[in-house]
């Protein structure tokens, strides 16, 4: 039979690899909490204010593998599994490695491959996540924290940028895997001041409202494969409503408490938090 009759076209609804990171308390696991039945697999201890099923605390590598094979092969209604969260994951996975490659610290691996070799059980995970949602149709949600880092850019001088708090090697691995990469932040909005004399005086204000960054700038990593806005509510339902080809009510300007104290003020989005 030929292979020409089975091309197709269109797009495939399938569920969705998702990472969201950003700062402590901001709202991941929330974000998480709010998916279509989910169940954590948890390797912090963090849900204990959140209303959600969840795996033990795993605290050995080879627990997470347990309970990624416990869901795909026992009966069950889940349909999101949630990582949380990915950097406190990668501690098991460099405890393994240093049991592997019989050293005490992942540094100690001869010619700074202890990184590389780590890679081993992440693709495991992943591999795992897969079979989930190929298999049972399960939607995929990663939690991580966000950190600070120097980013090389060939075309600029280097800067600093929001990326998940994770090894490079790893973090490269996983965000190529994912669907949407999204950064969780407060939106922050910036104030000038002329204070005369050519001479501007700017000021950051937080409006408290929180946000998913979908598409990348020089300020933090992010993608996403779904068209979606730059910036959505950290709310599962609205990241939900694009997802599934809905309106979702885009992220409301705040007014600044400060725009009638002061003169000659502009007021705009800034990419960072």
């Amino acid at each position: 039979m030929s292979l020409m009759k089975h091309i197709e076209r269109g797009r495939a609804a399938r569920p969705r690899r998702i990472m969201v990171y950003g700062t402590h308390g901001i709202g991941k696991s929330t974000f998480g909490a709010m998916a279509e039945r989910p169940v954590f697999i948890q390797t912090e201890d963090g849900l204990a204010d959140i209303d959600a099923e969840r795996f033990p605390l795993a605290t050995e590598f080879k627990q997470v593998i347990e309970m990624l094979s416990a869901l795909y092969t026992e009966e069950h209604e889940y349909q999101t599994v949630v990582i949380d969260s990915l950097d406190w994951l990668e501690r098991l996975i460099h405890a393994k490695t240093c049991r592997d490659r019989g050293v005490k610290s992942i540094e100690d691996v001869p010619y700074a491959k202890g990184y590389v070799f780590a890679l081993d059980a992440w693709r495991e995970v992943l591999a795992g996540l897969d079979a989930l949602r190929s298999d049972r149709g399960m939607q995929v949600i990663l939690i991580a924290h966000a950190a600070v880092e120097k980013f090389a850019n060939p075309e600029t001088e280097t800067y600093d940028r929001y990326a998940p708090r994770l090894n490079k090697h790893a973090s490269a691995l996983i965000q190529e895997w994912c669907d949407e990469v999204m950064f969780a932040s407060y939106r922050v909005l910036t104030k000038s001041t002329d204070e005369g004399f050519n001479r501007k005086r700017v000021q950051g204000i937080g409006s408290g409202e929180r946000v998913l960054k979908t598409t990348e700038r020089p300020a933090h990593v992010a993608k996403n494969r779904l068209g979606l806005p730059d910036e959505l509510p950290l709310d599962f339902r609205a990241y939900a409503a694009f997802r599934d080809g809905e309106t979702a009510q885009p992220v409301s300007d705040q007014p600044s408490d400060t725009n009638e104290q002061t003169t000659n003020t502009a007021q705009q989005p800034t990419e960072g938090a």
